[in-house]
């Protein structure tokens, strides 16, 4: 897994039926990992899946032509302003 961080900060503790605990360590041993790695992994996955998908916009062709034509079109003075502010500002995940 690939964080900054080797040694985990936290325990995720779970209850689960013997057989899923089995099939949960077939699959981890498939892929080269420790029941842990593969749930974590498998966990990871599947919430970052679900934040995608809630941030998916969906529109019809109609909606979908005005956002392409505004993307288009040349900025404002208002939206260049606020652009440039953005760049200006520090990002909340940098740390320096």
């Amino acid at each position: 897994m690939n964080d900054s961080s080797p040694i985990a900060e936290v325990n995720i503790h779970l209850r689960a039926r013997a057989r899923d605990r089995n099939v949960i360590d077939q699959a981890a041993e498939l892929v080269g990992a420790n029941r842990s790695q593969f749930m974590l992994a498998s966990a990871l996955k599947e919430a970052k899946n679900i934040l995608l998908d809630q941030t998916t916009i969906v529109a019809d062709t109609r909606a979908f032509q005005k956002v392409m034509d505004w993307l288009d079109a040349e900025a404002t003075v208002s939206e260049t302003a606020g652009m440039e502010r953005l760049l200006r500002s520090k990002a909340p995940w940098r740390r320096d």
